[in-house]
């Protein structure tokens, strides 16, 4: 899972909100462009253009305005920047296999979900190097992979790729600890405002190997 600092949301999105009155109550399903563009937009941007869940790269076009609570069981914050994310895999992809926001659907337990808003979210799940992801001895966070198909092998080929092509035999035979917190460093900040494919995986491995 990819921690997310929440930013505020756009004035026009704020501005569409506040056009409610007495004959109409604005919905999600209300939501058109410009803002609905502006609004997806505004979460990319925040998000480092980054999946919240998996990580992976993604655009206006590869992705989706994600509910974290639910529309189904959570209608009342349909329009709520807070729960607002986006998730790998747009609205109108059909995605072979579905993983992250389309894998999770309207399922929610409050006891076993684990937000990315969390500042501990990442510590909460460590990768091998074969691009395997686990829970961190978390249970919640075994329901989250399993919830949202983070182990698939679509995902775990690519983790897998992006890892060893850092964490080389060469490397793990003589690597420094300053060379981890380097790699922590460059893994943690977006280039001109957007992350690499699975940059926080790369962090994660990195803290692994110093035992964090």
């Amino acid at each position: 899972m990819k921690r997310v600092i929440k930013g505020t949301e756009p004035v026009s999105f704020t501005e569409w909100k506040a056009l409610e009155n007495e004959q109409w109550s604005p919905t999600y399903r209300d939501l058109k462009h410009p803002q609905k563009k502006q609004l997806h937009t505004s979460l990319l941007n925040e998000q480092g253009y980054a999946c919240c869940y998996c990580g992976d790269k993604i655009t206006l076009d590869s992705s989706h305005i994600e509910h974290f609570r639910p529309q189904k069981h959570f209608r009342h914050l349909g329009l709520e920047y807070i729960n607002l994310h986006a998730s790998c895999q747009g609205e109108t992809e059909t995605p072979k296999p579905a993983h992250c926001g389309h894998s999770k659907k309207s399922d929610f337990c409050e006891d076993t979900h684990i937000s990315p808003l969390e500042d501990d979210c990442e510590n909460r799940f460590k990768f091998t190097l074969l691009g395997e992801i686990k829970g961190n001895d978390d249970s919640p966070a075994e329901s989250m992979i399993n919830l949202l198909a983070l182990d698939i092998e679509f995902l775990n080929s690519r983790r897998k790729e992006k890892l060893e092509g850092i964490f080389d035999n060469a490397f793990l035979a003589d690597f420094t600890m300053e060379e981890l917190e380097t790699i922590i460093q460059r893994s943690r900040q977006p280039l001109s405002g957007q992350y690499e494919a699975f940059d926080h995986v790369v962090a994660r491995y990195a803290e692994q190997l110093l035992g964090h």
